[in-house]
């Protein structure tokens, strides 16, 4: 068996929390990757799948590790992702290149530009350019703030003001600035809102789900800059490695799996042969299968199992279950779903 190991950078916090939306601990036992001390802050071990490393740490750092090759794979948001890419591109000139190959469907957040109500202006470019007519130094703040930066310059450009406020600096909130004209982001550890609504900048950048935080704060969204979710990242160098790569293909297959059976069940019934054509008909009119319907034929009976997402508003469980009955179906067992996988072309990104 090859020593070969995927490492793959396990994110702390939220993401691993089952009580916080995240609980990827639950979905990687799910995809057959059960983890020992991940539920506990570390350090962390995938106890049945010995070919898998984790890596403890925060998404914040995951696209730098990534792109120096001390992962394989990261867990992570696309906007810490896209942060870092940012970072080290305006900060030290350094290209990197992280790809994301699969999304999670958990973690969805939006990055958006924020101000103060009271300001009469509807998009970002009206904003700057008054601004940029009274002030000679763009103050804004943010927990991102190379997305902020780079959302700012590109608005700036689209006004023509680019090179007057080329100058940037990052530095941490209300340290001496370090120009005297351009941009000043404000890295911040949250409470973005309070530094907008108090006067401590211009503008700013901040992560919301509802932005309930934001209106209470007296303060408005004038610009959605991205949309987030969490994701599988890679280190694209991994390609060369076709060990790697085969390992990667498993990881991505099982998770996938996982994902997809997530508020899915699987309702399993009997029926007498000649009830069996209105149980078909019924299952067709509500397209209660793929290709065809699974039936294990018996003597008497035929045994059927149909797979049915739980929120699907259009047909009910309960109501299925119920129109099952009434067309003579019996011993009708609903069960869960820890993983479903439609075939191998999910994962065919390296194809």
């Amino acid at each position: 068996m090859s020593d070969t190991r995927l490492v793959i950078g396990l994110p702390a916090g939220s993401l691993a929390n089952p009580n916080r939306g995240g609980n990827l601990v639950k979905l990687l036992e799910d995809a057959g990757f059960k983890t020992r001390g991940y539920e506990k802050g570390g350090p962390s071990s995938f106890t049945t799948a010995n070919f898998l490393f984790g890596w403890d740490g925060r998404p914040q750092e995951f696209s730098a590790q990534l792109g120096v090759g001390e992962l394989d794979v990261a867990l992570a948001g696309d906007d810490w992702m896209q942060e870092r890419v940012l970072e080290l591109a305006l900060e030290y000139g350094t290209e990197i290149a992280p790809r994301k190959v699969q999304t999670l469907d958990r973690g969805s957040v939006r990055i958006v530009g924020i101000i103060d109500s009271d300001h009469d202006f509807d998009s970002t470019e009206a904003f700057l350019a008054d601004l940029c007519r009274r002030k000679a130094l763009i103050t804004a703040v943010s927990e991102m703030p190379y997305l902020a930066l780079n959302w700012l310059q590109g608005a700036l450009e689209k006004i023509g003001r680019f090179e007057q406020f080329s100058r940037f600096s990052v530095q941490k909130y209300k340290t001496p600035p370090k120009i005297d004209s351009g941009i000043i982001i404000y890295e911040t550890w949250g409470k973005t809102e309070a530094k907008i609504k108090n006067g401590g900048a211009d503008i700013g950048l901040e992560i919301t789900q509802t932005g309930s935080a934001i209106r209470n704060y007296g303060l408005k969204i004038i610009e959605t800059i991205m949309e987030s979710e969490t994701g599988v990242w890679i280190n694209p160098e991994i390609r060369a490695d076709p060990a790697k790569v085969e390992l990667l293909r498993m990881f991505l297959l099982n998770l996938y799996g996982a994902v997809n059976a997530e508020n899915k069940v699987l309702i399993m019934f009997n029926v007498k042969k000649d009830c069996s054509e209105g149980i078909q008909t019924f299952l067709a009119e509500n397209n209660l299968f793929a290709d065809e319907p699974t039936v294990n034929q018996g003597e008497d009976y035929d045994v059927y199992s149909i797979q049915v997402e739980l929120s699907d508003q259009r047909t009910s469980v309960a109501h299925i279950r119920y129109q099952l009955a009434t067309l003579g179906a019996r011993n009708i067992d609903t069960i869960p779903i820890e993983s479903s996988i439609p075939g191998l072309n999910v994962i065919g990104f390296l194809d």
